[in-house]
Protein backbone atom coordinates (compact mmCIF):
# COMPACT_ATOMS: atom_id res chain seq x y z
CA UNK A 1 0.00 0.00 0.00
CA UNK A 2 2.63 2.33 0.88
CA UNK A 3 4.54 1.90 -2.55
CA UNK A 4 1.58 2.13 -4.24
CA UNK A 5 1.14 5.43 -2.31
CA UNK A 6 4.52 6.61 -3.08
CA UNK A 7 4.54 5.38 -6.40
CA UNK A 8 1.65 7.54 -7.09
CA UNK A 9 2.74 10.82 -5.39
CA UNK A 10 5.67 10.59 -7.45
CA UNK A 11 3.71 10.27 -10.70
CA UNK A 12 1.49 13.19 -9.84
CA UNK A 13 4.67 15.34 -9.40
CA UNK A 14 5.80 14.03 -12.69
CA UNK A 15 2.74 14.89 -14.63
CA UNK A 16 2.35 18.54 -12.80
CA UNK A 17 6.12 19.27 -14.13
CA UNK A 18 4.96 17.80 -17.81
CA UNK A 19 2.29 19.94 -17.54
CA UNK A 20 4.34 23.33 -17.98
CA UNK A 21 7.27 21.62 -19.42
CA UNK A 22 7.81 22.10 -23.29
CA UNK A 23 8.65 25.67 -25.57
CA UNK A 24 5.83 27.98 -25.32
CA UNK A 25 4.92 30.90 -24.11
CA UNK A 26 2.88 32.78 -21.17
CA UNK A 27 1.98 35.63 -18.88
CA UNK A 28 3.23 36.75 -15.48
CA UNK A 29 2.91 39.03 -12.70
CA UNK A 30 3.99 39.76 -8.83
CA UNK A 31 4.68 41.67 -6.32
CA UNK A 32 8.73 43.06 -5.17
CA UNK A 33 10.67 44.30 -2.26
CA UNK A 34 12.80 47.11 -3.53
CA UNK A 35 15.87 49.00 -2.53
CA UNK A 36 17.57 51.84 -4.99
CA UNK A 37 21.38 53.48 -4.07
CA UNK A 38 22.80 55.96 -2.02
CA UNK A 39 21.17 59.03 -2.15
CA UNK A 40 23.89 62.50 -1.23
CA UNK A 41 22.37 65.69 -0.67
CA UNK A 42 23.14 68.79 0.84
CA UNK A 43 21.99 72.11 1.56
CA UNK A 44 22.24 75.51 -0.05
CA UNK A 45 25.36 76.43 -1.83
CA UNK A 46 28.36 74.33 -0.78
CA UNK A 47 26.80 72.67 2.08
CA UNK A 48 28.17 69.17 3.40
CA UNK A 49 27.06 65.82 1.56
CA UNK A 50 24.83 64.04 3.43
CA UNK A 51 24.67 60.24 1.96
CA UNK A 52 21.06 58.38 2.59
CA UNK A 53 20.75 54.69 2.36
CA UNK A 54 17.15 53.88 1.05
CA UNK A 55 14.69 52.17 3.04
CA UNK A 56 12.09 49.66 0.96
CA UNK A 57 8.97 49.46 0.02
CA UNK A 58 6.51 47.14 -2.20
CA UNK A 59 6.65 47.44 -6.19
CA UNK A 60 5.11 45.34 -8.52
CA UNK A 61 5.21 43.76 -11.74
CA UNK A 62 3.77 42.01 -15.19
CA UNK A 63 4.14 41.10 -18.47
CA UNK A 64 5.35 37.88 -20.86
CA UNK A 65 7.24 35.43 -20.91
CA UNK A 66 8.47 32.77 -23.43
CA UNK A 67 10.50 29.56 -23.09
CA UNK A 68 12.52 27.31 -25.40
CA UNK A 69 12.78 23.98 -23.57
CA UNK A 70 15.83 21.11 -23.82
CA UNK A 71 16.13 17.55 -21.66
CA UNK A 72 17.53 19.81 -18.76
CA UNK A 73 17.81 23.00 -19.55
CA UNK A 74 16.30 25.81 -20.74
CA UNK A 75 16.01 29.40 -21.95
CA UNK A 76 13.69 32.00 -21.36
CA UNK A 77 13.59 35.79 -22.36
CA UNK A 78 11.00 38.36 -20.21
CA UNK A 79 9.62 41.19 -21.67
CA UNK A 80 8.06 42.80 -18.20
CA UNK A 81 6.87 46.33 -16.77
CA UNK A 82 8.24 47.07 -13.66
CA UNK A 83 7.17 49.72 -10.54
CA UNK A 84 9.42 49.87 -8.30
CA UNK A 85 10.12 52.19 -4.86
CA UNK A 86 12.11 53.25 -2.35
CA UNK A 87 12.10 55.86 0.89
CA UNK A 88 14.38 58.35 1.48
CA UNK A 89 14.78 60.88 4.23
CA UNK A 90 15.81 64.26 2.72
CA UNK A 91 16.41 66.90 5.13
CA UNK A 92 13.93 65.75 7.68
CA UNK A 93 11.06 65.20 5.21
CA UNK A 94 10.18 61.19 3.96
CA UNK A 95 10.74 61.14 -0.02
CA UNK A 96 9.37 58.36 -1.94
CA UNK A 97 11.53 57.42 -4.78
CA UNK A 98 9.38 55.71 -8.03
CA UNK A 99 10.64 54.32 -10.99
CA UNK A 100 8.73 52.89 -14.00
CA UNK A 101 11.32 50.68 -16.33
CA UNK A 102 10.73 47.95 -18.62
CA UNK A 103 12.55 44.80 -18.15
CA UNK A 104 13.99 42.08 -20.12
CA UNK A 105 15.64 39.25 -18.28
CA UNK A 106 17.12 36.77 -20.53
CA UNK A 107 17.31 33.52 -18.09
CA UNK A 108 19.11 30.14 -18.56
CA UNK A 109 17.63 27.53 -16.70
CA UNK A 110 18.42 24.04 -14.86
CA UNK A 111 16.06 21.44 -14.12
CA UNK A 112 16.80 19.66 -10.53
CA UNK A 113 14.21 17.53 -10.11
CA UNK A 114 10.46 17.11 -10.43
CA UNK A 115 8.75 20.32 -10.83
CA UNK A 116 12.17 22.19 -9.13
CA UNK A 117 14.14 24.47 -11.44
CA UNK A 118 16.74 27.00 -10.81
CA UNK A 119 17.94 29.61 -13.13
CA UNK A 120 20.41 33.07 -13.81
CA UNK A 121 20.89 35.42 -16.60
CA UNK A 122 21.09 39.56 -17.38
CA UNK A 123 17.79 41.23 -17.22
CA UNK A 124 18.06 44.32 -19.43
CA UNK A 125 16.73 47.64 -18.51
CA UNK A 126 14.74 50.45 -19.54
CA UNK A 127 13.78 53.41 -17.27
CA UNK A 128 10.65 54.93 -18.15
CA UNK A 129 10.17 57.56 -15.50
CA UNK A 130 11.54 58.45 -12.05
CA UNK A 131 10.02 60.56 -9.51
CA UNK A 132 11.48 62.03 -5.85
CA UNK A 133 8.53 63.20 -3.83
CA UNK A 134 8.29 66.90 -4.08
CA UNK A 135 11.81 67.51 -5.52
CA UNK A 136 12.77 68.17 -8.98
CA UNK A 137 14.49 65.42 -10.15
CA UNK A 138 16.31 65.05 -14.08
CA UNK A 139 16.28 61.67 -16.37
CA UNK A 140 18.61 59.23 -15.01
CA UNK A 141 21.57 59.52 -16.40
CA UNK A 142 21.52 56.23 -18.07
CA UNK A 143 18.06 55.16 -19.99
CA UNK A 144 19.49 51.24 -20.48
CA UNK A 145 21.24 49.64 -18.34
CA UNK A 146 22.42 46.25 -17.07
CA UNK A 147 21.64 43.97 -13.71
CA UNK A 148 21.43 39.98 -13.03
CA UNK A 149 18.61 38.07 -12.15
CA UNK A 150 19.07 34.89 -9.90
CA UNK A 151 16.53 33.14 -8.24
CA UNK A 152 14.51 29.34 -8.16
CA UNK A 153 10.73 28.18 -9.33
CA UNK A 154 8.54 25.27 -9.25
CA UNK A 155 5.97 24.85 -11.77
CA UNK A 156 2.90 22.98 -10.76
CA UNK A 157 0.48 22.53 -14.30
CA UNK A 158 -0.03 25.41 -16.12
CA UNK A 159 1.44 27.63 -13.20
CA UNK A 160 4.73 28.48 -12.29
CA UNK A 161 5.57 30.01 -8.93
CA UNK A 162 9.09 31.79 -8.53
CA UNK A 163 11.43 34.06 -6.21
CA UNK A 164 14.40 35.53 -7.29
CA UNK A 165 17.29 37.95 -6.37
CA UNK A 166 17.69 41.42 -8.72
CA UNK A 167 20.91 43.83 -8.79
CA UNK A 168 21.88 46.45 -11.13
CA UNK A 169 25.65 45.94 -12.29
CA UNK A 170 26.52 49.75 -12.09
CA UNK A 171 25.22 53.06 -10.49
CA UNK A 172 22.96 54.87 -12.55
CA UNK A 173 22.67 58.36 -11.20
CA UNK A 174 19.92 61.26 -10.95
CA UNK A 175 20.58 64.65 -10.16
CA UNK A 176 17.69 66.55 -7.46
CA UNK A 177 17.50 69.87 -6.57
CA UNK A 178 13.80 71.49 -4.57
CA UNK A 179 11.29 74.09 -5.28
CA UNK A 180 13.79 76.95 -4.26
CA UNK A 181 17.11 77.57 -5.61
CA UNK A 182 18.71 77.93 -2.01
CA UNK A 183 16.57 74.38 -1.00
CA UNK A 184 18.71 70.81 -0.79
CA UNK A 185 20.11 69.20 -3.92
CA UNK A 186 22.22 66.35 -4.71
CA UNK A 187 21.96 62.94 -6.75
CA UNK A 188 20.22 59.42 -6.39
CA UNK A 189 21.21 55.95 -7.46
CA UNK A 190 18.08 54.11 -9.19
CA UNK A 191 20.81 51.00 -8.93
CA UNK A 192 17.38 48.60 -8.25
CA UNK A 193 18.30 45.83 -5.58
CA UNK A 194 15.39 43.55 -5.37
CA UNK A 195 13.41 40.24 -4.58
CA UNK A 196 10.55 39.43 -6.53
CA UNK A 197 7.88 37.00 -6.13
CA UNK A 198 6.09 36.11 -9.45
CA UNK A 199 3.26 33.73 -10.75
CA UNK A 200 3.21 33.08 -14.31
CA UNK A 201 0.94 30.73 -16.15
CA UNK A 202 1.44 29.03 -19.70
CA UNK A 203 -1.22 29.66 -22.16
Amino acid sequence: MKKTLLVAVFALIGATALAQSGSGFGIKAGLSYNKNGDLISSVGDGGQDIVEGAKGKAGYHFGFWGKLDFPKIYLRPELVYSKTKSSYDVDGDTQDYDISKLDMPVLLGYKLIGPLHIFAGPAFQYTLNNDLGDLEVEDVKNDFTVGLNAGVGVNLGNIGLDVRYERGFSENEAEFIGNNVTDISGRVDSRPSQVIFALSLKL
